[in-house]
């Protein structure tokens, strides 16, 4: 197998008027030891996207959440068994990134934080043209979230360390894909430099 040429991270600066954050699926069922589709790397997560939340708060960067929510009888449990049940402790977003007041988050039923949901419009009312995708799963709900952005001709910018994944493997095929396909950049939460 040929290994896959990752670009080297960059720092990023963001202007607080037209740019986002947005927190994909950091929720009990994939960030915790005890949730049904845990990721073990995901905790490590936690850390510098509070830290890059709190920055983004304080700058007045829009925030944005997409939280996982199925219904019982759900088809995706097909694939990957009962997970982010509707109300349920498995599907609340973890302690440490709590959404505040006046935060959007977008309730999402596939792996696109699109599909089916107002996000488009959020973004559009918000004038938002530049995006910081962090959460997990990368190669699932990271991917295909920040891939829509970049198809709306937002510009797509993922922090290697706000990132988990199952695999290595899994990791750098997202990564791989964000960026050759997408031409997203890759950063790191200390390389992101919100203007003031």
């Amino acid at each position: 197998m040929v290994d896959v040429e990752i670009p080297p991270l960059q720092k990023v600066k963001v202007d607080p008027r037209d740019s986002g954050l947005i927190i994909v699926d950091m929720q009990n069922d994939f960030c915790h030891p005890k949730g049904r589709l845990y990721v073990p790397s995901a905790p490590s997560t936690i850390p510098p996207i509070r830290s890059l939340l709190e920055r983004a708060r304080k700058a007045g960067v829009k925030v944005f959440y997409t939280q996982d929510w199925h219904d019982k009888d759900d088809p995706e449990f097909a694939i990957w068994g009962e997970h982010a049940l509707a109300g349920s402790w498995g599907a609340e977003i973890v302690e440490e990134l709590k959404p505040a007041p006046g935060e959007v988050v977008v309730k999402k039923l596939r792996y696109d934080g699109f599909y089916g949901t107002p996000l488009e419009h959020y973004l559009k009312l918000y004038n938002i043209r530049n995006l910081v995708v962090t959460g997990t799963v990368a190669n699932i709900c990271v991917l295909h979230t920040a891939g829509s952005a970049a198809l709306r001709w937002i510009n797509v910018y993922v922090p290697v360390d706000c990132t988990s994944a199952l695999t290595e493997f899994d990791m750098k095929a997202a990564l791989r894909q964000v960026t050759f396909l997408y031409r997203g950049i890759l950063t790191r939460s200390d390389l992101v430099e919100i203007a003031e």
